[in-house]
């Protein structure tokens, strides 16, 4: 007999409008004893450079999550009939101060990991991938990061803050927290101030996928040459809306024209099948730029299609 499960509450059990406002309407916990996979939301958006709004998303993709069914019929994964799942809310971060909410994030995943649960995170900006990434090296050691971004976020300061949503990759690299030579950057786009805004991470030896070299084509290739390439070590991705195009996902801080595709942001997440998936985050959706809820819509579709590839599905 298998073991049991949570199962997200159910449109016929409860009209979609209703019920819980969880993460695809799942149960809440209040740690991750006993869980595969949680979903957090990180309410944060003090690092951003432009458009805020970011700390309102956990609360509007959970909203549009209600929308989503268990099953997945393009790959045939039931995560929640292998995984036991829960949405333990969000961090208490700490409004006023940023360097403050990093260690408070630090620390909330520290206590999230010590219970083998693999954290998807609903963002925030793009900042909080840097203290989610400094825990999980404790657990993990330096990983492969799949970054899909229209930023490389290589910045070394922005108004000479070394912590902003512009800088988290260039610190993760200097910390050692990820490795450069098994990690892609995938949707790179757009003006920038010199050509070292995307060679930086290329001389640390990251591979930088640009928009340009992906339209008009499946990724699905691209993934199956990555798999083979990164292997079987811990494997972290980092999802930003923005490399989509916002014809699709308007709804964020700094948009850019040109970008991926929603089509091939799913062959993204998909074709990290096989790999070893130790967490994932879904940043820089700001409701307040979409009020039709398209961009969050399509976040959490993207997070369930995270916890699709997760090991163990």
């Amino acid at each position: 007999m298998g073991k049991t499960t949570f199962q997200p509450l159910g449109g016929n059990e409860m009209p979609r409008f209703g019920g819980p406002s969880t993460m695809m309407r799942l149960p809440t916990q209040e740690n991750t004893r006993d869980l595969d996979a949680c979903f957090v939301g990180i309410p944060f958006d003090i690092g951003t450079s432009n458009r805020p709004g970011a700390r309102y998303a956990p609360r509007r993709i959970r909203d549009e999550s209600s929308l989503l069914r268990p099953y997945n019929m393009a790959t045939n994964a039931a995560p929640f009939d292998s995984l036991n799942v829960a949405d333990i809310g969000d961090v208490a971060i700490n409004t006023f101060n940023l360097e403050k909410s990093m260690a408070i994030i630090e620390s909330a995943y520290d206590e999230i990991l010590q219970y083998s649960c693999t954290p998807l995170t609903l963002g925030g900006d793009h900042t909080v991938s840097l203290p989610i990434l400094r825990a999980i090296k404790k657990k993990h050691g330096p990983i492969t990061l799949i970054h899909v971004d229209a930023h490389a976020d290589v910045n070394d300061h922005m108004f000479g803050e070394k912590i902003a949503h512009g800088t988290p990759i260039r610190r993760a690299i200097e910390e050692s927290l990820i490795d450069p030579l098994r990690s892609v950057q995938i949707g790179l786009r757009g003006t920038g101030y010199s050509p070292e805004d995307f060679e930086w991470a290329r001389g640390k030896g990251v591979r930088v996928i640009q928009a340009e070299a992906c339209w008009y084509k499946s990724l699905a290739p691209l993934m199956d040459e990555l798999r083979k390439t990164i292997g079987a070590g811990p494997v972290y991705l980092s999802y930003d809306i923005d490399s989509l195009d916002p014809a699709f996902a308007p709804g964020t801080g700094t948009p850019e024209i040109g970008g991926l595709t929603v089509i091939q942001g799913l062959e993204i997440i998909r074709g990290c099948k096989g790999l070893n998936i130790v967490g994932g985050d879904l940043v820089e959706v700001s409701p307040p730029y979409d009020i039709s809820g398209n961009t969050a819509l399509t976040a959490a579709n993207l997070l369930y299609e995270m916890l699709c590839i997760l090991p163990g599905v």
